[in-house]
């Protein structure tokens, strides 16, 4: 199975991951583009989704609310703490783009139904995690500190040339506090727009083992098996990654062969 895919930009909403149709059973993905004064009436359905601002601004109505102006960037490049809202199943909404915008659109089925929420830039944490050569820096927009019940998202921003996620690690048995059930998307942009990165994934056992180039407006899917990535010299390398499962977190176990590296 190839666990890579790529959007292709157009204006509207589109799918890019839909449960019974990919890989994965409990996580969705797609984006929105919209221009300048056009609108986009959505309905969550039976999903929770989170909606990640990467370019752009936007105004949000719902049930005679309007939230004004979402957004702090025009590239996920100028700025990393993301600005995003969140909406409960069963909501139904309209977006209005203020200038040219580009949204990820983050979803996992859920039975109970919560809030909206609008998370301004100042409710996003960025922390830098690791070493040189394994340096990033990431962000944490939709975890326990949100109204989502299961989706934990984030993004992440690779040192040059250095490796992220090292040791590889996984999230696909039940052992917790230690690693949680979690299926997780992890999709890229680069700049300059021509850059690449090498997305590694892995099961145990031998039965994946795959090393994808990824290129810009490209996702890998994680329905199970150890991950890690590797960004090119000379490109800044950015991957926004979410995660559904059974718990909403961060639990994961790192491959027991590279797990010493993280003890040095």
């Amino acid at each position: 199975m190839n666990y890579k895919k790529s959007y292709v930009s157009k204006n509207g909403y589109t799918p890019i991951c839909k449960i019974g149709e990919c890989s994965l059973k409990k996580l969705e993905f797609g984006i929105i583009e919209l221009d300048a004064g056009e609108k986009l009436d959505f309905n969550t359905e039976t999903r929770e989704t989170a909606f990640i601002m990467l370019e752009g601004h936007c105004n949000v109505t719902f049930d005679g609310t309007k939230w004004e102006n979402i957004g702090n960037r025009m590239t996920v490049f100028e700025n990393k703490k993301a600005e995003s809202f969140y909406m409960p199943i069963e909501q139904k909404f309209t977006i209005e783009a203020i200038d040219h915008i580009k949204i990820a659109v983050c979803a996992t089925p859920v039975s109970q139904k919560t809030e909206p929420q609008l998370l301004r830039e100042d409710h996003c944490v960025l922390k830098l995690l690791g070493e040189v050569p394994y340096q990033r820096e990431t962000s944490f927009i939709i975890d326990q500190n949100s109204n989502a019940k299961v989706l934990t998202i984030g993004e992440c921003y690779c040192t040059e040339g250095n490796w992220a996620g090292f040791p590889p690690h996984k999230h696909d048995v039940n052992d917790m506090p230690n690693e949680c059930v979690a299926e997780e998307i992890y999709y890229f942009l680069f700049n300059p727009k021509q850059g690449f990165a090498v997305q590694c994934l892995y099961t145990a056992d031998g039965e994946i083992d795959e090393a994808y180039r990824v290129k810009n407006d490209e996702l890998v899917e994680f329905p199970v098996g150890y991950h890690t990535t590797v960004s090119t010299p000379g490109y800044q390398t950015y991957f926004l990654w979410l995660m559904a499962g059974d718990y909403q977190g961060f639990n994961r176990s790192s491959d027991p062969d590279h797990a010493w590296i993280e003890k040095r």
